[in-house]
């Protein structure tokens, strides 16, 4: 748990509403005081395997050489962030957009081994896009990099276009936890506020009218839009409801949003095959209660381009949204989850890390067991081949079998491992 952090705020935020009255103690983020090895599978085409330049695809996991300790890891789009137990950023993988945070032109093979981004604090969480990064201080501030892109192309992450170097992307608000869509990015405030930022055209900003969701929109034509949508600000709340909330998680194209002190659930977003927990399979622009996702007391929820995975306080995990390639782990023969479903195969098992790819879902256990399911199209799945997994699988593996993973984050077309570590950390046989 994250402790309690101030920072002085200037101007007249501090008295802006009467909202601020509410402050956040602590917030659940991930742990960092576990110290572990990196080791990754999947597609490393361009460098996102951190393997080097002549492995550019792996089918069980490998492990990557660095010289730090590892406490936290991110899956990309197309590249790996990595947190040290010093609170340093590494990165390695595609830098055509600046989601590297970090100047490789000119440096050969810079891309596919892990470099350190310079940023003027500890970090405390990382998260990544299809082509940002973003890097929480302890501070409170936030830095971002990268860009974030729509139906139209590249967005920029600012009205300038790409930043290709950390950018302190909010202001004036002490942040305390990050979450990454595919192209948004979602803060949550010490005052219990989210704000949001990125495309707007899913409706993961949970802020704009679908008629101004485009940066083509009637109200603000081209980049005065952009800008507009870059520009990190609160969803759209009635004022009559007095929410603040105490957690946010980010899907690829949608966003979740716990009310402090309940089990309510408030999402926006991409909901055409109800991976939102909604009825309605329209896109949902404003936030929106979820009576499905509000059933259960939730430690983590994680969602793909069309399912969800959710790990709820006892361990036990769910899944809702598309079935195709098995990304459900509900079994062969089973229909699309309109409503949130039990993995039944997991059910006797204590799970305490969840993560979804674009269509690929993991369940790590109590005993560091690696479950996967769903598309294992470029090996990302680790199994060492390419078929797809209806139920949740244990990943084997010579690098996994005196280890012990405790964390897991799928890209793309890769997957990222945290485990404990042992005594052979070097490099060995990577199969």
């Amino acid at each position: 748990m994250a402790n309690k952090r101030r920072r002085q705020i200037s101007g007249d935020n501090q008295t802006k509403t009467k909202r601020a009255k509410f402050t956040l103690e602590s917030v659940n983020l991930p742990t960092t005081t576990t110290e572990g090895v990196v080791l990754v599978t999947g597609a490393g085409d361009v460098g996102q395997l951190g393997l080097g330049p002549d492995v550019l695809e792996k089918s069980r996991p490998a492990l990557v050489e660095l010289n730090h300790i590892v406490v936290d890891i991110c899956a990309g789009g197309m590249h790996t962030v990595c947190l040290t137990k010093e609170g340093k950023v590494l990165t390695f993988g595609c830098n055509d957009e600046g989601a590297l945070g970090r100047v490789t032109d000119g440096k050969e093979d810079a891309e596919f081994e892990a470099g350190e981004v310079e940023l003027p604090a500890k970090v405390i969480q990382v998260s990544a896009g299809d082509s940002h990064t973003a890097a929480l201080l302890e501070d409170g501030r936030v830095f971002a990099w990268g860009t974030f892109r729509d139906s139209h192309g590249n967005m920029g992450m600012t009205s300038s276009g790409n930043e290709k170097l950390p950018y302190e992307i909010i202001k004036d608000n002490i942040i305390i936890k990050i979450a990454s869509g595919a192209d948004h990015i979602v803060f949550l405030t010490n005052h219990g506020d989210v704000y949001t930022c990125g495309c707007a055209e899913q409706g993961q900003l949970g802020r704009t009218s679908e008629r101004g969701s485009s940066r083509n929109a009637r109200n603000g034509i081209g980049k005065g839009q952009i800008a507009k949508l870059l520009h990190p600000s609160p969803i759209s709340l009635k004022p009559s409801l007095k929410l603040h909330f105490d957690n946010i998680w980010a899907g690829t194209y949608g966003t979740f949003c716990k009310v402090a002190n309940s089990t309510d659930i408030y999402v926006f977003g991409l909901n055409n095959y109800n991976q939102l927990g909604l009825k309605s399979q329209n896109p949902h622009f404003m936030p929106t209660l979820s009576k499905e996702f509000s059933k259960y007391k939730w430690n983590l929820i994680s969602s793909g381009q069309h399912h969800s995975i959710a790990l709820d306080e006892d361990g036990k995990v769910y899944a809702i949204g598309r079935k195709d390639y098995g990304r459900l782990g509900l079994g062969e023969g089973c229909m699309d989850a309109e409503e949130i479903q039990l993995i039944s195969t997991l059910e006797d098992k204590k799970i305490k890390n969840v993560a979804c790819g674009s269509a690929t879902s993991f369940a790590v256990t109590e005993d560091g067991d690696l479950y996967g399911w769903g598309m294992g199209t470029n090996g990302q799945l680790g199994t060492g081949e390419e078929d797809d997994l209806e139920v949740p699988t244990l990943i084997k593996s010579k690098q996994l079998q005196d280890r012990k993973v405790f964390r897991v984050s799928s890209g793309g077309q890769h997957t990222v491992i945290l485990a404990i570590s042992n005594s052979n950390n070097n490099q060995g046989d990577c199969i």
